[in-house]
């Protein structure tokens, strides 16, 4: 990286643990391979760490703010606790600035941490995550999976095979 490092910001779904789609159930959360270690690694050298996760399955009507409140609950007794919590819950045509990829998210994270977009990495696993990044003025690491398009893989300024490898890039 080009610069001081003080956070990282995650995607939750897909990057922090598998997608399950609409997600309601806690039981159902499972983090990505190397997930705890590589957030353990993070905090272990100082930076900040949170989640900026859009949950239109609130605005689509098919979770509740507190269905998404427990499965967040799960992964931080998984993966320890994350500083800060920015969620989405519009629907897509809300229009909204919150949801990735503008950067409202980025923002609000960055304030609830007391750190400066330029000084945060945001890592995630589809296009939305890294304009989010670029438009907040951040930094994006992008982790591919089977829903990354490779379209999007090419845009990417910077990528990551997992967790681990786009921790080493920060660190």
């Amino acid at each position: 990286m080009d610069r001081t490092i003080e956070a990282v910001l995650f995607d939750r779904d897909g990057t922090l643990v598998r997608d399950v789609p609409y997600n309601g159930d806690p039981a159902r959360v499972e983090p990505m391979p190397g997930a705890r270690e590589a957030i353990m690694d993070l905090r272990a050298h100082g930076l900040r760490t949170g989640v900026v996760s859009n949950q239109s399955g609130i605005g689509r009507g098919l979770l509740t703010e507190g269905q998404v409140r427990a499965v967040n609950a799960r992964v931080e007794e998984l993966l320890g606790r994350f500083g800060t919590w920015q969620i989405c819950p519009h629907h897509p045509d809300d229009g909204c600035a919150c949801r990735k990829p503008a950067p409202g998210l980025v923002f609000a994270a960055c304030e609830a941490l007391g750190v400066s977009p330029e000084r945060t990495v945001v890592v995630g696993d589809i296009e939305a995550d890294v304009v989010a990044a670029r438009n907040a003025g951040a930094t994006s690491v992008l982790i591919p999976t089977e829903v990354t398009r490779p379209d999007e893989v090419e845009r990417a300024p910077r990528t990551a095979a997992d967790l681990r490898a786009a921790v080493g890039m920060i660190l």
